[in-house]
C-alpha cells in the first residue's frame, strides 16, 4: 500500500547539499541520530509540562518535519559517507521508537485526547517497527511498508496538533481520525510481516 516513505529518495536529494556540509564540519550519522531523538523528547516534554497551552501543539509539525529530515540525513551519511556501524543500526532502531515514544504519550494529557487511543497507537507503532526488524532476523529485509509508517505518524500528528494548535474544535473528528490511524497500524503490521515472510519464500 502507498506510503510517504515512497516520497524519500526525492527528500533525500533535496537534502544531500546539507548533508555534504555537515560531512565538512566532521558531523556523524550517530551524532545526527541522537540528536533527532533529544529534540523529540525535548518537544514531548513540553507537551508534557504545558498541556493545555496552545503554542506546544503548533510546534510539534516544525519538530515532526525536522526529525523526519534529520532521519533521512543520518541514513545518508551512514551509506553515501562510510559511517555505517553496528551501533548507528542499534540507535537508529530504537532512537525511531523512542522518540515515538516521547512525541506521542504526552498527548494523552492534553484536553480532547482519549488516552486509551494514545496509548494504544504508540504500542501499535512499536509493534509496527518491530515487525520490520524481526523481518531482517528471518533473511528478508527491513520492512517499511505502509499504510501508517513513521513519516505517515508524522503527517497525521503533525495535521493533528496543527488544528488543534490552531483552535479547531476537536469534536467529533478527533477520535475519528484518531480510530483511523489504529486501524491503518494494524494492517501496517499485517502489510510488513505477510511481505517479509514473500520475500523468505521467494
Amino acid at each position: 500500500m502507498p506510503s510517504i516513505y515512497d516520497l524519500k529518495p526525492k527528500f533525500q536529494g533535496l537534502l544531500r547539499p546539507i548533508t555534504r556540509s555537515l560531512v565538512n564540519l566532521g558531523v556523524t550519522a550517530n551524532q545526527v541520530t541522537v540528536f533527532a531523538a533529544v529534540l523529540s523528547i525535548g518537544a514531548g516534554a513540553c507537551l508534557t509540562i504545558w498541556p493545555t497551552e496552545k503554542w506546544p501543539l503548533l510546534m510539534i509539525p516544525g519538530m515532526l518535519f525536522v526529525r523526519m529530515a534529520l532521519n533521512a540525513i543520518d541514513g545518508m551519511l551512514a551509506r553515501e559517507h562510510d559511517m555505517k556501524s553496528d551501533l548507528g543500526a542499534v540507535l537508529n532502531e530504537i532512537g525511531d521508537v523512542v522518540s515515538d515514544s516521547a512525541l506521542y504519550l504526552p498527548l494523552a494529557l492534553l484536553p480532547g485526547f482519549r488516552p486509551e487511543l494514545i496509548v494504544a497507537i504508540v504500542l501499535l507503532s512499536v509493534i509496527s517497527e518491530m515487525t520490520g526488524v524481526v523481518a531482517v532476523q528471518i533473511g528478508a529485509s527491513r520492512r517499511y511498508e505502509g499504510p501508517m509508517g513513521k513519516s505517515d505518524r508524522a503527517l497525521a500528528f503533525g495535521l493533528i496538533c496543527l488544528l488543534l494548535g490552531c483552535g479547531v474544535p476537536v469534536e467529533p473528528w478527533l477520535e475519528i481520525a484518531l480510530g483511523v490511524i489504529l486501524i491503518l497500524l494494524l494492517v501496517t503490521i499485517f502489510n510488513r510481516a505477510k511481505r517479509a515472510l514473500q520475500e523468505v519464500k521467494e
